[in-house]
């Protein structure tokens, strides 16, 4: 099933990761994922259903890869759950010529293209009977998006839950749960969102738990599992790793590519790792917070997303890391940074010392930099040859000067070069799903073997 709501801010996430946890003690094998490019809620979704997170994309995938990412990610569930983005029908704001239901991206058209029912969360604590009217436009505005119930928050006293389900039982719309205002199980925010899973492991994992007491305790658990066994029967099969990587699979000598992980990088897609251990590499986390050193025999590195301008004092004391990385880079090690990575490849981050591989200096900004970009490689580099096109995301409230080198990754659409390229080298604020272009992962995984083969660039 796939959990909605009217706007952001209605208690999506709150809904769908107690519903995940509380399912879960069930005992249920529930598959978790996220419609949009967000990695913060899925590191919830992981907490509560001790499985991978999985986000569902067509913008960065396209609408074919849907189906497969969602039955490869569910694989071996009994039931799962897809919390949606933004509003019901909110996403990319794409050209006219798209005629699916919402926006491109949007939640509306992941569940169109999963046959998915809805359950629409409804903030109702400014709200009585007028809720329904809300919920009846939700009902009939897209005959191609079937809501089957609603879950209420926030709801104020029994009397004003028995108004709303009275008005709700007058358009026909079952109440599957009332979620009365638990600020106990409240999860902090700051300036990009909710504050990552990774950064709080203990605490995350306590209001995951209180989430799914609450849910259990305050919706029709048989009733939501009920709807879920409604969903369309799904056709395409699975997608498979293996399958993309094909001749990018072949022997060789074992290859090591270190991911950057902890509390400083935490955004990044399940499907990276897989493609890389489908290509014959070794997947080896690396702590930039505490690891003085790659791991033994690092051939590559991916410094994906994250916060680093929350750590960037501790970053800049573990100088030998720094140094490490820097080293890595100097002798022709593949490197793959995306927007944190890339502040970490900076020579500085508001003023403190990064490992120098890129010539810019970064800082923290109050502006926010959010969205869906088209664009196309500018230069050659470890993900893509010069004029490759893609789709990628942006989210960030940081800054690099200068934006590019003299080889910059990127040219968006919109005009503008962004972003530091060379052979081995790709450091950008662009975030890729790998999935959706899995010629990047072959690509990268061919540069670390020649690497680890002694050719040069």
């Amino acid at each position: 099933m796939v959990i909605a709501a009217p706007a952001s801010g209605s208690g999506k996430t709150t809904v769908a990761t107690g519903l995940m946890a509380a399912l879960t003690a069930r005992g249920e094998r529930v598959s978790g994922h996220k419609v949009g490019p967000d990695y913060i809620d899925p590191g919830y979704h992981a907490l509560a259903t001790g499985r991978p997170p999985r986000n569902l994309d067509p913008v960065l995938c396209g609408e074919d890869r849907i189906t497969p990412l969602f039955r490869h990610g569910a694989a071996g569930a009994t039931i799962a759950v897809v919390e949606g983005v933004m509003g019901l029908f909110d996403g990319a704001a794409e050209p006219r010529h798209f005629h699916g239901p919402g926006d491109a991206g949007s939640t509306a058209h992941v569940a169109a293209l999963l046959g998915a029912p809805v359950v629409l969360v409804v903030d109702a604590s400014r709200a009585g009977r007028s809720v329904a009217a809300a919920v009846h436009g939700f009902c009939t505005y897209e005959t191609r998006v079937r809501v089957g119930g609603v879950i209420l928050n926030r709801v104020g006293s029994d009397r004003h839950e028995a108004l709303v389900r009275d008005a709700l039982d007058g358009v026909g719309v079952p109440v599957l749960g009332a979620l009365r205002r638990h600020e106990a199980v409240a999860t902090p925010s700051r300036h990009l969102g909710l504050v990552p899973a990774a950064e709080r492991a203990a605490e995350a994992q306590a209001a995951v738990d209180a989430l799914g007491a609450l849910v259990a305790d305050s919706c029709d658990l048989d009733a939501i599992v009920a709807l879920a066994r409604t969903a369309a029967p799904l056709a395409a099969p699975a997608w498979s790793a293996a399958d993309e990587m094909g001749a990018a699979s072949g022997g060789g000598r074992p290859l090591r590519v270190a991911v950057a992980g902890g509390p400083a990088f935490t955004f990044g897609y399940t499907e990276h790792a897989e493609l890389l251990r489908a290509g014959g590499a070794e997947v080896a986390p690396v702590d930039p917070l505490r690891d003085p050193a790659l791991p033994e025999g690092t051939h590559g590195l991916i410094l994906g997303g994250g916060f680093p301008e929350v750590h960037a004092a501790e970053l800049s004391a573990n100088a030998p890391l720094r140094a490490a990385v820097a080293g890595l880079a100097g002798r022709g090690g593949p490197i793959a940074a995306e927007c944190a990575g890339l502040l970490y490849l900076a020579r500085s981050l508001d003023g403190a010392p990064m490992c120098g591989v890129v010539p810019a200096e970064a800082r923290m900004t109050g502006r926010l930099t959010l969205g869906y970009r088209s664009a196309v490689a500018v230069s050659d580099s470890v993900l893509a040859p010069a004029g490759t096109r893609v789709r990628g995301h942006e989210f960030h409230r940081t800054a690099v000067t200068p934006a590019s080198g003299a080889a910059p990754a990127w040219q968006w659409k919109t005009g503008g070069a962004e972003g530091f390229a060379a052979a081995r080298l790709n450091a950008s604020y662009l975030h890729l799903h790998w999935a959706g272009s899995p010629g990047i992962a072959a690509r990268f995984l061919g540069s670390v073997r020649a690497f680890a083969d002694g050719r040069t660039p």
